[in-house]
């Protein structure tokens, strides 16, 4: 009988081989809790040795910063790409929010991974890392909500950094009723009933 030899793992560069590792952690937090993903996971993911895994990543908190790194970048390049295609305030915050939730949806490791950190009692460099894309982002909204009160398209009255948590909260919210219904396939069809309720709320006419 013949045996057939395993073909040999293809060689890649550092870098794509860092975001190999990144997108398996991704494709793990999508079926797992994050506690259970360990690095020898990581490494029968894409076909590795735990050791080769560690020779790009020197820690597994090496490994989620990373993971982190790209999940701010990839959603602020989402959301940027959206908010260039409206041409006023209001209409950016509906682009962000919709972009958002997308991203979500074709990312679904994502908010358990960011929830799982922030569950956290300690105050590691990674919860840290999450902090701050989440303060960036609460920063981006705040921008468009100061922009809109200047154009006179929301409430004059309106509390900015408040109206940027609330805003926060609101996908934050809608995003966990929907990991614990286990149904990604309700949360487009909630966010465009939620999303009227928050703009009615800042002071924008709805036509």
């Amino acid at each position: 009988m013949k045996t057939t030899m395993p073909l040999p793992k293809t060689r890649l560069s550092a870098e794509a081989r860092q975001i190999e590792i990144v997108a398996a952690v991704l494709a793990l937090a999508t079926e797992h809790s994050p506690d259970a993903i360990t690095t020898q996971a990581i490494a029968q993911q894409i076909g590795l040795t735990q050791g080769a895994v560690f020779r790009h990543f020197p820690t597994k908190e090496a490994i989620w910063l990373a993971v982190m790194d790209w999940l701010e970048n990839s959603l602020q390049s989402a959301i940027a790409a959206a908010i260039a295609e409206v041409g006023d305030p209001v209409a950016g915050l509906q682009a962000l929010f919709n972009a958002h939730i997308a991203f979500i949806v074709t990312h679904p490791a994502v908010p358990r991974l960011i929830f799982h950190e922030l569950q956290k009692p300690a105050a590691s460099a990674v919860k840290q890392r999450v902090r701050g894309l989440l303060e960036r982002y609460r920063q981006r909204v705040t921008t468009l909500l100061v922009q809109a009160k200047a154009q006179g398209l929301v409430d004059p009255a309106l509390d900015e950094p408040a109206a940027a948590t609330l805003f926060l909260g609101t996908v934050q919210g809608l995003v966990m009723q929907t990991l614990l219904a286990g149904d990604l396939r309700t949360l487009h069809p909630t966010a465009s009933r939620l999303l009227p309720l928050y703009l009615r709320g800042i002071g924008v006419r709805q036509p």
